[in-house]
């Protein structure tokens, strides 16, 4: 199959290109970037090449896609800066990447008849009680600029498509690119060089499960396979945990693998209100009802603390 795939400079982008060629796909990979250093892991010229892409601009969304004819669009590209999404100057531009670009090639995949698969996020919701939000609930109450934009996404999808899937996820990291446990392991080696220790504080009341692109790209191309199209929720297993739980994990493997001191660092629960900072309002609930996975024959993603192993082990 033939896949065309947005937002390849990211984290999930770069894992998505990674799966299609290992498993003897063709892909074009786009960015907004003039280029990209080719990080591939199979960077076959005849397998996959690269289109700078504006996805905001739609003749140049729909002469890339009629160009290259893919049987498959994976949209990865999302303007994912939470807080930054907040500011003013910021909002035109986020509905731009996040609503329009996903209008633009919604509408090029309704002309050409391709399968779409759109990534999504739970922040569609509110946030609110202690229910997994199941794949099919409408009761979209976004909390902040990034996302109602992603829901705009959707919306978009839903309108202009049939052959599509939108993958709901949370809590994402992956090797290419900016993440939680980047952020984690790095501001403890910090602290411990400048000070001989490490203390951080973490939010212990926002719950969810953290995603690992690596994982997540395999079920995506799983999904291209096949017409078992819809809207799903997916997150690696191990159940619901608070980000505090997260980071106290994160420390303990990185401890392990060395990658950071032994018994250097504290890890301080606080609540959101006490931790403060952010512009953009969080979710406390982010649980996702993943059921609909099995129900469909999709093979589940690992536990989460392997995830995690395996990330650090890249670090």
């Amino acid at each position: 199959m033939h896949f065309f795939v947005t937002g390849v400079a990211g984290q999930l982008g770069h894992d998505v290109v990674n799966e299609l060629l290992k498993r003897g796909h063709t892909a074009v990979a786009s960015d907004i970037h003039s280029s990209i250093e080719n990080t591939f892991d199979n960077p076959a010229s005849e397998k996959c090449s690269y289109v700078s892409l504006d996805i905001t601009c739609a003749s140049a969304v729909e002469k890339a896609v009629l160009q290259h004819k893919p049987d498959v669009i994976i949209h990865c590209a999302a303007w994912t800066a939470v807080d930054a999404a907040e500011d003013e100057e910021n909002r035109s531009k986020v509905h731009a990447i996040n609503a329009e670009g996903t209008e633009n090639l919604s509408e090029v995949a309704a002309k050409t008849g391709c399968k779409f698969i759109y990534i999504s996020t739970d922040y569609i919701f509110n946030g609110q009680g202690t229910e997994p939000w199941k794949p099919d609930c409408k009761d979209y109450e976004p909390l902040n600029v990034y996302g109602q934009s992603k829901l705009e996404g959707e919306l978009s999808v839903t309108k202009n498509l049939e052959k599509y899937f939108i993958v709901r996820i949370a809590w994402v990291f992956g090797k290419n690119g900016k993440n939680f446990i980047k952020t984690i392991v790095n501001a403890a080696k910090k602290q411990i060089d400048e000070k001989g220790s490490a203390s951080l504080r973490v939010v212990s009341d926002q719950i969810g499960t953290p995603t690992y692109t690596f994982d997540l790209a395999r079920l995506l191309v799983d999904m291209a396979e096949t017409e078992k199209y819809g809207i799903y929720h997916a997150t690696n297993e191990g159940g619901f945990i608070s980000w505090y739980d997260f980071t106290k994990e994160i420390i303990f493997q990185a401890e392990e693998l060395g990658l950071i001191e032994k018994n250097k660092t504290t890890v301080d629960a606080v609540t959101t209100e006490e931790y403060g900072l952010s512009k953009a309002k969080r979710p406390f609930n982010s649980r996702l009802d993943k059921s609909k996975l099995s129900e469909k024959g999709f093979e589940l993603l690992p536990h989460w603390k392997d995830a995690l192993t395996r990330y650090l082990k890249e670090m």
